[in-house]
């Protein structure tokens, strides 16, 4: 690798609750997200069909907004907590 490579940085967004058990997966295999994002990103560069099937869908999910965004339990977990603090029947 050149020492004058340029790198990008990329900054996502993603609920908690993904974020949390995205996290895990990788600690548990020892892998960083930077790693996987940036394999992933290369295997979609070279034209891994599995991965351009995902992204296939992807867009055409988008083009007919069709939402597949599910709810994890740790997303849920969160909710619940984020009422909990702001009950008003709290005292």
């Amino acid at each position: 690798m050149s020492r004058f490579q340029n790198n990008k940085s990329v900054h996502i967004n993603m609920s908690k609750g993904v974020h949390t058990n995205f996290r895990i997966a990788l600690l548990e295999r020892g892998l960083s997200m930077q790693e996987v994002f940036e394999h992933l990103a290369g295997e979609i560069v070279c034209g891994n069909l599995q991965l351009n099937k995902i992204l296939d869908k992807l867009e055409y999910n988008k083009k007919h907004r069709i939402n597949t965004k599910k709810v994890t339990n740790a997303d849920a977990e969160s909710v619940f907590e984020a009422i909990a603090d702001a009950s008003p029947f709290d005292g």
